[in-house]
């Protein structure tokens, strides 16, 4: 088991990925020679050469529409949006092209292409540097949708999406790059599992990517309150592990969903719903949110009262047990 920083896990993933599988490409703007804004394929293109690691074109489209075409011809590309702002260009690509083809063809060939995507804030970027647009693919049929919270699953997630016959999205929280953590030497879950990150008996508390950490954290206060707070990682968005989940709400009986996106749209409405539906007579308070706000996302200056933070997990736990 090493030690290892979330970038750094990224990167060994990405190494071990193109050793394992000469059909492994990757893609994307300053990812070879410079190694990418935040250093995640640093050192890769010296290794393996610029013709598995590519220094494309600015163009977003033009990255996923040529990874299509890679996968038709039998390769496995992983390309890198570089920031999430940047997903926008792509989006016909992704949604029109890359989710739908494999249903179009009634299964003929199969799009096994990752998209890399940096998203969220609490890095003092401008707007189209901090955003959290996984909602938008998380709806899509034929995609499948997932983020990292810690070294361990940024390097099994890299691998296990790149080794789908499937098209994935993955989701780096920008925010939590050189966390350091463990990783184990084999997987300790699948690419669509959620995993109970702290046990807890009061409240279960949803959270994915960058504020699984803040959730943590939140519970760590509770606890000096005498309230215990479950703390789960989705991990998948695309599709939800709702087994998991309700699994903790029955016996917590209690929910909240914590995301960096806003409100309304946000991944926390579905699963608000699924819970009213499978579990209303189980439940003693209705699900709670805590999110961004409805806005566009801030001037850096003012970022840190957009995103969720303890205070306000906190006293969402606290309305939650006075129902």
């Amino acid at each position: 088991m090493s030690i290892l920083t979330l970038a750094k896990g990224l990167n060994t993933g990405l190494h071990d990925a193109l050793e394992a599988d000469p059909k492994v490409v990757l893609m994307g703007e300053d990812i070879g020679r410079l190694g990418g804004v935040f250093r995640i394929t640093d050192g890769l293109q010296a290794e393996f050469g610029p013709q598995r690691v590519v220094d494309s074109p600015l163009a977003e489209s033009g990255i996923v529409g040529t990874a299509i075409g890679l996968a038709m011809r039998g390769y496995r590309p992983c390309v890198e949006i570089q920031f999430d702002g940047f997903h926008a260009p792509a989006f016909d690509q992704i949604v029109s092209q890359l989710a739908r083809y494999h249903a179009r063809v009634c299964g003929a060939w199969s799009l096994p292409v990752t998209i890399r995507i940096p998203f969220g804030g609490g890095v003092g970027s401008p707007e189209h540097h901090s955003e959290s647009p996984e909602a938008f693919y998380a709806g899509v049929p034929g995609l499948k949708v997932v983020t990292c919270s810690s070294p361990d699953d940024a390097y099994w997630l890299v691998r296990q999406a790149i080794a789908s016959p499937d098209p994935v999205i993955l989701f780096e929280p920008k925010r939590r790059y050189y966390a350091r953590g463990p990783v184990s030497e084999v997987a300790t879950l699948g690419m669509g599992q959620a995993r109970i990150t702290r046990p807890g008996t009061d409240v279960t508390v949803l959270a994915y990517g960058p504020m699984v950490q803040t959730c943590v954290e939140a519970a760590d206060a509770a606890a000096e309150e005498g309230t215990s707070l479950e703390v789960i990682d989705l991990r998948s968005l695309s599709p939800i592990d709702m087994e998991t989940i309700e699994e903790s709400v029955r016996r917590t009986t209690r929910c909240i969903v914590v995301h960096e996106a806003p409100l309304t749209g946000g991944l926390g409405g579905p699963i608000a719903a699924r819970l009213a539906e499978d579990l209303y007579y189980v439940m003693e308070a209705p699900v709670l949110r805590v999110t961004g706000w409805d806005t566009p996302y801030p001037p850096s200056r003012v970022e840190s009262d957009h995103i969720p933070d303890v205070d306000r997990i906190l006293d969402a736990v606290d309305r939650s047990l006075a129902f």
